[in-house]
């Protein structure tokens, strides 16, 4: 593969690819929760100057893979650095408070970015405006992954929040569906196959909303017997905003329990490198005879992690919510 690692240096305008000096990059994407990493070793004996704050950005064979900035530098005493870089959602890790009433998660990410004054692409409509949503000293990835939290439990969509490319998107994951198949007759090498019911099952969900007015709390109960006689007792207990009514907090409550009451399957899979495929997005996957079931489904990618090596590119990609 041909390869292209470019580090402007903003002190002084200069440009250095530097790609011959590195034997490996890798770069990881989570679907919630935390900016796009690429992570490399560098020789700096051949006169690379950078600091911390300088843009990188990184492709194979003319593909964009990666664009952010160093954050931080490890070196030892032959000269080799160690190099992280994050991309634009590394800047959503600031605290702040926010009260929105009425907005959608793309139009909360359309105010946070230009607070923070970071740029925008493809911010998909999801068509529900959330009532109320409250947040005080929070990371602004906490508020946008609450956002995004709500929508889900209302409107039953699923949305990804990237940064595509150093221009902050969200598309909901269905329109997101990679190219290529992985499967045991192609570019599969090894994976792992989990079942549980222990991280995220519950078979009972009580919803708590504050009631001013009595000065307790008002409490709603989704339950299903059938799988509380199957597995126990299951009980999630959550606090809801109080501007909330019984109709939107009784739905909650059943779409929380859809959710969360079933046996989960996870799968961490090591494959040949697919450019291009990233955390968020759905991915064609073929494995017969995977334990107690045969897939051959669309599956959502969790965490995506690319390593590319000289002319070997792997990747490594965990999938969850494969149903039951």
């Amino acid at each position: 593969m041909r390869y292209e690692l470019i580090i402007l240096e903003k002190r002084t305008g200069s440009a250095w690819d530097v790609a011959p000096q590195v034997q490996s990059v890798t770069y990881t994407t989570n679907r919630t929760g935390s900016p796009g990493t690429l992570k490399f070793t560098i020789n700096a004996s051949g006169g690379v100057s950078f600091v911390e704050g300088d843009p990188v950005r990184f492709s194979a064979d003319g593909q964009l893979v990666f664009y952010g900035w160093v954050f931080t530098k490890s070196r030892n005493r032959y000269a080799v650095i160690d190099v992280t870089c994050y991309d634009q959602l590394r800047y959503l890790k600031a605290s702040a408070s926010y009260c929105f009433t009425g907005r959608t998660a793309g139009e909360i990410i359309q105010e946070i970015a230009h607070d923070f004054q970071l740029q925008t692409g493809t911010l998909d409509d999801t068509g529900y405006p959330i009532p109320l949503l409250v947040m005080e000293e929070k990371t602004c990835l906490d508020i946008i992954s609450t956002a995004l939290q709500r929508t889900l439990l209302a409107a039953g969509k699923l949305y990804t929040f990237f940064d595509d490319g150093g221009a902050l998107s969200l598309r909901e994951a269905g329109s997101m569906i990679a190219e290529g198949v992985v499967g045991t007759g192609s570019l599969l090498t090894d994976y792992t196959y989990k079942t549980d019911i222990d991280a995220q099952t519950y078979n009972s969900i009580k919803l708590s909303r504050p009631n001013e007015e009595t000065g307790r709390a008002d409490v709603f109960q989704a339950i299903d017997s059938g799988s509380i006689g199957r597995w126990g007792l299951l009980q999630l207990y959550q606090t809801v905003d109080e501007a909330l009514n019984d109709a939107q907090v009784e739905s909650q409550a059943r779409s929380m329990l859809r959710y969360h009451n079933r046996r989960f399957r996870t799968l961490k899979v090591q494959a040949l490198g697919l450019l291009g495929l990233r955390a968020g997005q759905m991915l064609m996957m073929d494995v017969p005879g995977l334990g107690d079931i045969s897939l051959r489904q669309l599956v959502l990618l969790e965490r995506v992690c690319h390593t590319f090596q000289n002319d070997l590119h792997t990747m490594e990609f965990d999938v969850q919510e494969l149903g039951d």
